[in-house]
């Protein structure tokens, strides 16, 4: 009796199990809806382009074998990608504005300022970004970060990763650009930092000249953060930036800009791309400018040969950035725009970058004659890794964010993608999908 009882008992249990396990099962497939899967498409995934199919579900690239086959699930939307490339998303680790908008000028307007540049991005492939302040006053940066946050991307526009705030702890004799009257020194340490910004909750990085005295302490306080730390518009000798790289920077500000120039018995902050005084587990990651302009085809050539692995595109652009030929007011400046660069009006003067991240991935190809892998891993992977996101952004991983391009074979953007959703299409692309 106690056995038929037992029976019975184990019976009930394998049937309510069973009936839980089909509304378990019920529940992943209702949220399965919106399902995307991508096919005849070439994926960068791990370092190499791949003939296999990209599964999207709730914005996050999925992993099809462990759940699709098996339960024998069809994609709700499937898209032919006319054998295009997909590539994860662009970052641009530093940019000023553009399409008319400064973003450490736009003090009345900041929210509508980094929307504007945000949306219009997409249309040049960025998905991420990291909107840049220049040197400027305490005022001015009390006012703007409080009002840059860190916030998902979509169809109004990329994602912001956090303000690169570039100076004002800059050298003089570097300044580029910037205004000599905001530039400052760490007099009272880190204390000074506290400051000259006010609210840090919205940095993700700043870019300092590791020489000033004090700089070495105030990385460490700003590592301590999570904030990244960057060299750059400086007069750094090489020991000095090995010293900043020791105390936690791990980035360099458009090499080859705004910094001593390479020399034989001392190379300055270039000679940090080959230094053997940095451990392996401190790798150091340096932007560089790729519009034909700020960087000569053969400093790209050198850089790229040198040390591939660190090397990240930046625009470095400014709110003259999509404007078209002709005389512009930015700021406080006349700006012409011709033959695709800026000038101040009526001189020779260029007063700074205009390409689009697109653009730079495209020139630096053509110039270093890396493959098409390189040149986007430079746009993706690596700005990724020097921010630390790399788990979920610059990746077509699985679980990542399915933050991407489709782009053909002269990388040309046919369409943006983020979060699984289509952000922007090139009107000349045939991208089709069925339900």
């Amino acid at each position: 009796m106690f056995k038929v009882h037992l029976t019975r008992f184990f019976y009930r249990e394998f049937i309510f199990c069973g009936i839980l396990h089909t509304y378990m099962l019920k529940c992943v497939f209702d949220k399965m809806n919106g399902l995307q899967q991508f096919h005849n498409c070439k994926l960068l995934r791990n370092g190499k382009l791949i003939y296999d199919n990209l599964w999207v579900l709730n914005g996050v690239i999925v992993d099809p074998e462990k759940l699709f086959y098996d339960e024998k699930v069809k994609a709700e939307n499937v898209i032919d990608c006319q054998n295009a490339i997909i590539s994860p998303g662009y970052i641009d680790l530093q940019i000023n504005g553009g399409f008319g908008v400064d973003f450490s000028h736009n003090i009345d307007h900041v929210e509508d300022g980094i929307n504007k540049v945000a949306k219009n991005l997409l249309a040049h492939g960025v998905t991420s970004f990291c909107p840049t302040l220049v040197t400027s006053s305490n005022e001015t940066y009390h006012k703007i970060l409080p009002k840059i946050k860190k916030s998902p991307g979509g169809k109004h526009g990329a994602t912001v990763l956090g303000v690169h705030v570039e100076g004002p702890f800059i050298s003089p004799t570097k300044k580029g650009a910037h205004q000599e009257i905001f530039i400052k020194q760490f007099n009272n340490g880190f204390q000074t930092v506290i400051d000259a910004y006010g609210d840090l909750e919205n940095i993700s990085y700043v870019t300092l000249a590791p020489e000033i005295d004090n700089s070495f302490e105030v990385i460490r306080e700003l590592c301590d953060r999570n904030i990244k730390v960057s060299v750059g518009h400086s007069v750094a000798n090489l020991k000095q930036g090995e010293n900043a790289v020791k105390h936690g920077a791990s980035f360099i500000t458009h090499l080859f800009n705004a910094m001593l120039p390479f020399h034989h018995r001392d190379p300055g902050l270039v000679g940090l791309l080959t230094s053997d005084k940095i451990s392996s587990s401190k790798k150091i990651h340096f932007g560089i400018i790729a519009d034909g302009v700020h960087t000569h085809p053969a400093a790209l050539r050198i850089a790229h040969r040198t040390h591939p692995e660190g090397l990240v595109l930046v625009t470095d652009a400014i709110s003259a950035l999509g404007l078209q030929e002709g005389l512009h007011r930015l700021g406080q400046l006349d700006i012409e725009i011709k033959s695709g660069q800026a000038y101040i009006a009526k001189t020779d003067t260029l007063c700074g970058s205009i390409a689009a991240m697109s653009e730079c991935v495209k020139f630096f190809k053509k110039a270093t004659g890396c493959s098409i892998v390189e040149a986007l891993e430079a746009a993706t992977l690596h700005p990724a890794r020097a921010l630390g996101v790399q788990s979920h952004k610059g990746i077509l991983n699985f679980k990542a964010d399915a933050d991407f391009l489709l782009l053909n074979d002269n990388l040309d953007v046919l369409s943006t993608w983020i979060a699984g959703e289509c952000v922007y299409q090139n009107q000349t692309a045939n991208i089709s999908g069925s339900a």
